[in-house]
């Protein structure tokens, strides 16, 4: 058995490898279709089993092609990371060791490095020291959570418990964010039983921040309700990021929950050239970030931190009479929805020693430079307009119709087409967006591996596909 699996690991280890040497040369983007990966994969399920490495060695030729490349640095679709050495190498331990990380029983070691990890975190984030924290499968359920909380303290604060009663017939809880709020937010309160009705969308200023006067008149039309306000700490379009010094103290003045989505902006507060962003964000009630973005954690780790512990234990813990508790340690599932989940502490850590307060601050400094890198380079290519030049690691780009009397549509239309044509060239990855309701091409760069050649590489391939014969400038739209 043993030799088996050893086997099987080797194969793994071999074609992780390769994968991972090839970054630099292979197509970013997918190269089989949709038909060509469940003709290679829909194979009949057979009676007998094969051996393990025949399993890795026919999963990774039938996948082939069908794996992008955002573990390189040409990619600049969505907010997606890499990972780092020791983080990839310490996910890999994180299954070998196998270990339910629900509990401190189920596993010592995964609770104590989860419990010293999220602490770090946090005071990397200068974050509350006395913050709880809990780590999820990704910053939805990081907002799950935190939200759970505020629902929490919110309703008790109305003298309703709504772990025992439920919502039915409980105080409606009133949502408020701006405009550019993720969709996350939404689900978060979806899921949480509240409704897409509780959530009311307040009007931005010109630089995307959520308006100081339309969260003051609604906070005052609806006082001593249970409210919440969600406030942005980049905005995955532009980067942007909320007056937490201006907004939290007038939300919690009124006695509301600011909870602050910062999937990635968040790790600003690491550096101390993007430090200034997240002045006063430590004022809020709870924060969501996530550690498979910036700080380039393998897939899945997203974080939760919650002021108010109480309310944050109150949400989410469970006690059973079969289940072993140790009332020195910290038990994860006390702080999380999850049950039986991965020890993703691990990598956390692994990726915090690596870097150490230094590293974390240059990764974001660098990724940030590469973001104005790539949109310096578009800005001088003819039919390249520029829409929202980088504050952070975020930019925003659009390519006109140039024909006379193009229309708006004919703009959107132009500005996929020349997307999708940029990514078929397989030397970069970037992805659409829709912004002030133009279509656009979105710069996001945070990938550990993002150096000057990929950079230059990707700024060629938009200037390939941008400066062909004008008879060739208008491409098909993308559906």
């Amino acid at each position: 058995m043993i030799d088996r699996t050893t086997a099987a690991l080797s194969r793994a280890f071999a074609h992780a490898n390769a994968h991972l040497n090839g970054l630099d040369t292979a197509p970013v983007c997918a190269t089989a279709d949709l038909m060509t990966l469940r003709q290679r994969l829909g194979r009949p399920f057979e009676e007998k089993g094969i051996d393990p490495e025949q399993v890795i060695d026919e999963l990774v030729s039938d996948v082939s092609g069908g794996i992008l490349g955002s573990a390189g640095g040409r990619f600049f679709g969505w907010v997606i990371g890499g990972a780092l050495p020791s983080a990839l190498a310490a996910d890999w331990l994180a299954s070998a060791y196998d270990q339910n990380a629900a509990l401190y029983a189920c596993g010592p070691a995964a609770a104590v490095v989860e419990e010293v990890a999220g602490a770090w975190t946090r005071e990397l984030l200068g974050l509350p020291t006395k913050a709880s924290f809990a780590l999820t499968t990704g910053c939805q359920m990081a907002h799950f959570t935190c939200l759970a909380a505020a629902r929490h303290a919110l309703l008790k604060e109305q003298g309703w418990d709504v772990e025992e009663r439920g919502l039915v017939g409980a105080p409606q809880i009133t949502v408020l964010t701006g405009e550019a709020a993720h969709g996350s937010i939404d689900r978060a309160i979806r899921l949480l039983g509240l409704g897409s009705r509780s959530l009311v969308v307040l009007a931005t200023d010109e630089h995307d921040r959520l308006s100081t006067d339309a969260l003051v008149s609604h906070l005052e039309s609806r006082k001593g309700e249970p409210q919440v306000v969600v406030l942005q700490a980049g905005d995955i379009n532009t980067g942007a990021f909320d007056d937490f010094g201006e907004l939290i103290p007038l939300a919690k003045k009124i006695g509301s929950w600011v909870h602050v989505d910062g999937a990635f902006g968040l790790w600003s507060a690491a550096s101390p050239v993007k430090r200034h962003l997240v002045k006063d964000v430590h004022l809020a009630d709870s924060w969501a970030t996530d550690g498979h973005k910036w700080l380039n954690l393998p897939y899945d780790c997203g974080i939760a931190f919650v002021a108010d512990p109480e309310g944050h234990r109150g949400a989410v813990s469970h006690r059973a009479s079969y289940l072993t508790h140790d009332e020195d340690a910290r038990d994860q599932i006390d702080w999380n929805p999850d049950w039986s989940r991965r020890a993703r502490g691990f990598a956390l850590y692994a990726a915090l020693r690596e870097l150490g307060r230094s590293g974390v601050a240059e990764l974001i400094d660098r990724t940030c430079r590469h973001a104005k890198a790539l949109v310096d380079g578009m800005s001088v290519v003819p039919g390249v307009e520029v829409l929202s030049w980088p504050t952070l690691n975020q930019g925003l780009v659009r390519f006109p119709d140039l024909r006379a009397g193009a229309s708006e549509l004919d703009h959107d239309r132009h500005t996929d087409a020349v997307i999708a044509r940029v990514v078929a060239t397989g030397e970069a990855f970037f992805g659409g967006t829709t912004w002030r309701g133009r279509r656009a091409m979105r710069i996001s760069v945070c990938n550990w591996r993002t150096n000057e050649s990929d950079v230059r590489r990707a700024v060629e391939a938009v200037k390939a596909v941008v400066c062909k014969p004008r008879i060739e400038n208008h491409f098909d739209p993308v559906i």
